[in-house]
């Protein structure tokens, strides 16, 4: 049953933790920080720590996970599956440390079993468990303008969405955290699949002696307009691969999603060879950089 807290029309929130203030977490933990919520958060990188406590006042540096045991309402923003389930249970973790009826709100992209792994975990120790996917990258996080795909009890969700609305928008609820998770990975799928096409058509375009930027323009008033086209496709021409979402991040997503698949009975065939040609791209020293380097090995 949840306490009278949680079943209150407005939760007061007291102390919200964050792990992760990297390329994605850290635009959400500011978007709190600007929105004047006491956020505690703990990193290592110098970097990401100065960006985060220059968001506002009430941003605290703690100096371990284990200082933030106590908080109302933990996110999480890590980069692979393993590194959650490290943080929050293995370990002496997280989640057998916080408070009864506190919150976990996960933001990485991890698998769907992982995922219900973690939500029976926390359901044991008492802790409610929101997995809460993001569907662009940290320049729309930075604006708050970072869709949320939502999974966890719904009466949990509707408790919590404001606090969603915070560092996201729009703010979606699929179901379960196992509808969440595999609506990312399955995102990510496509838009990968769909950005190694367009790479593969640029380099057909070039050899047919077509005007690269007349090429994009005109493609997008075509069937074969798309996101990556807007997105990615001005970064292709314009040879600039500075790191946005990481190769090494989008061989990470794909292996899950193929991994999924099988375990689904299904062969993401399409996802499977797109996986090659970025981890050709991981193998050529491009992981550090943005995914779209995958058309550096479409010769």
């Amino acid at each position: 049953m949840l306490s009278q807290t949680i079943l209150k029309s407005e939760v007061i929130v007291m102390k919200i933790g964050f792990i992760g203030i990297g390329l994605m977490g850290g635009p959400l933990a500011r978007n709190l920080i600007r929105a004047g919520k006491d956020v505690y958060f703990f990193a290592r990188n110098k970097e990401h720590i100065e960006k985060t406590l220059s968001a506002g006042s009430t941003g605290k540096l703690v100096n371990s996970t284990k200082d933030l045991s106590d908080c109302d309402i933990l996110f999480t923003c890590l980069p692979l599956p393993q590194t959650v389930k490290s943080v929050m249970i293995e370990n002496d973790g997280l989640l057998n440390h916080m408070k009864p009826n506190s919150v976990y709100i996960d933001t990485s992209t991890i698998d769907p079993q992982t995922a219900e792994e973690i939500e029976t975990y926390a359901k044991q120790k008492g802790i409610h468990y929101l997995g809460c996917t993001l569907g662009l990258g940290p320049a729309q996080a930075e604006l708050a303008q970072e869709p949320i795909f939502a999974g966890g009890n719904k009466e949990i969700f509707e408790q919590y969405k404001d606090i969603l609305n915070i560092i996201g928008s729009p703010v979606y609820y699929l179901g379960g955290v196992k509808q969440a998770y595999a609506f990312k990975i399955i995102s990510n799928m496509v838009g990968m699949t769909n950005l190694a096409v367009l790479a593969e058509g640029i380099h057909l375009a070039q050899h047919a002696g077509i005007d690269e930027k007349q090429f994009l323009e005109l493609l997008s008033y075509t069937g074969g307009d798309s996101n990556q086209l807007h997105r990615r496709g001005p970064s292709i021409i314009e040879k600039d691969f500075a790191n946005r979402f990481a190769v090494d991040l989008t061989l990470k997503d794909l292996t899950l999603g193929c991994d999924m698949a099988k375990k689904m009975n299904y062969t993401a065939q399409f996802t499977e060879k797109a996986r090659d040609f970025y981890k050709q791209a991981k193998e050529e020293g491009y992981g550090k950089e943005d995914c779209c380097a995958v058309y550096k090995v479409l010769k």
